[in-house]
């Protein structure tokens, strides 16, 4: 099986790390468009195989998408990294042309594929591959809610002081500050509801904390986050190229679902072999579901920014 992962910067570099040393795939593959950058990257994962024990080949490569050739999934990471007082918004003038380009590359030689988006404003760039690529709904996910829910365990497991493995909790909607949806009314510590353990108040902190992971990490780095973000995108590939059937919240095409259509936003689904295989109802109550029609309103107005892009 061959991955491969679009971007070599810090947050495809660490996916593309994660994936090699869980032995996702015989052959990963690194495109960037910057001359020599995938390969020196490349080489250098190459060169911890002895120390890591993984056999996975690593190629690096500038801008060669025929070297990709025959990929089962690829990892769009493509795109200018936010920078600090930035939002997400702002960056679908110059996303969209890259990952449009590179999205249309990637199908050129591998038509099977499963393509992953990280790229941000995630939501819209999903849509955006979806449509301009033509493939089936369910071989598009974007990884946005993946992240937002880690971030969520991170801010609960503070407060609880207790294991995040032990923790259920998930971020729905739009992957943005103020369009992601941490659903604390649906959060448990192995079975038992947080909404016991904390109170509304601290809950209500830590969601509004969540919202902002993102942008507390691009103040305080001077740049995107990139360990948590490439974790969650490995996560993501390894349930497919496992066939594992986990339930993630991603960024997916919606016909109805969640009362919502012709749109890509983060709700739970099962992720297996063929991309995503089914969403899941979490019945949201009138508040939730009210929460999610405006998140849904605002990726639509980020969406409508395509068009203007179309005619220029």
């Amino acid at each position: 099986m061959k991955i491969t992962v679009v971007g070599a910067g810090a947050v495809g570099a660490t996916c593309a790390d994660n994936i090699i040393r869980r032995e996702l795939a015989e052959e990963l593959v690194l495109v960037d468009i910057k001359e020599g950058f995938a390969e020196g990257k490349a080489l250098d994962m190459t060169q911890t195989a002895s120390l890591l024990g993984f056999n996975t080949r690593v190629t690096g490569v500038t801008n060669d998408y025929s070297k990709t050739a025959g990929s089962s999934v690829a990892v769009i990471t493509s795109g200018i990294p936010r920078k600090p007082g930035m939002t997400r918004e702002e960056l679908i003038g110059t996303n969209a042309r890259i990952v449009e380009e590179v999205s249309k590359n990637i199908l050129k030689y591998s038509p099977d594929v499963i393509i992953v988006v990280i790229s941000n404003p995630m939501d819209t760039m999903t849509y955006l591959t979806l449509k301009a690529t033509g493939l089936p709904k369910n071989r598009v996910i974007g990884m946005g809610g993946i992240l937002d829910s880690a971030r969520f365990k991170c801010y609960l497991q503070q407060a609880l002081n207790c294991s995040q493995h032990d923790l259920q909790a998930t971020v729905i909607g739009g992957h943005g500050d103020t369009t992601m949806i941490p659903l604390t009314r649906l959060a448990s510590l192995n079975g038992t509801p947080v909404s016991n353990l904390l109170s509304a108040e601290q809950l209500k902190q830590i969601s509004a904390d969540t919202m902002v992971g993102g942008a507390t990490l691009t103040k305080l780095l001077g740049t995107s986050a990139w360990y948590a973000p490439g974790a969650a995108g490995a996560a993501l590939v390894e349930s497919i190229v496992r066939n594992q059937k986990k339930v993630f919240p991603c960024c997916v095409y919606l016909d109805g679902e969640y009362n919502q259509k012709d749109i890509c936003m983060g709700v739970p689904v099962v992720i297996g072999s063929n991309g995503w295989e089914k969403i899941l109802d979490f019945k949201l109550n009138t508040e939730e579901q009210e929460a999610f029609n405006k998140s849904a309103e605002a990726v639509r107005n980020m969406n409508s920014v395509l068009d203007t892009l179309v005619q220029a």
